[in-house]
């Protein structure tokens, strides 16, 4: 071997391209705060009885157990689901929203679901041991 020193290349760096900066991302909604959304009293319910509401086309009338009582809910998710298969579901419920009358029932609150263009989906906990009245949170 050769007593001679090798040269060391520098690595050729390359800048760095600036990173586009975000677009300004506007709400389509307004938003709300942290205190607005701990007003909301969502818990864990199952549905143990659904019937055809009796004046829509799109409603049941469901009875879901919050573990404390059974509350009645009026739901628009008909067009999706037949009562035999809402029977023994778990779901998330506002429990503390003001009762209202929808086609002459009462509801005590309202069942959480997502729609899109295929059609209605209820909000249901992935872990069916979970106990009614949970605090979904």
């Amino acid at each position: 071997m050769s007593d001679e020193m090798i040269p060391v290349v520098p690595p050729v760096i390359q800048p760095v391209a600036e990173a586009p900066k975000p677009a300004e991302v506007k709400p389509a909604e307004p938003l709300v705060t942290i205190d607005d959304f701990k007003k909301f009293k969502i818990v864990i319910g199952q549905i143990t009885e659904g019937a055809i509401h009796p004046n829509a086309d799109k409603l049941f009338v469901l009875k879901v157990n919050i573990g404390t009582e059974v509350r009645q809910v009026v739901a628009g998710i008909r067009r999706s689901y037949t009562p035999e298969q809402l029977i023994g579901k778990k779901i998330a419920l506002i429990a503390n929203l003001q009762p209202a009358t929808i086609r002459g029932v009462e509801s005590q609150g309202m069942i959480l679901a997502g729609s899109d263009d295929i059609g209605v989906s209820v909000l249901t906990p992935d872990r069916a041991d979970i106990a009614l009245g949970s605090i979904v949170k």
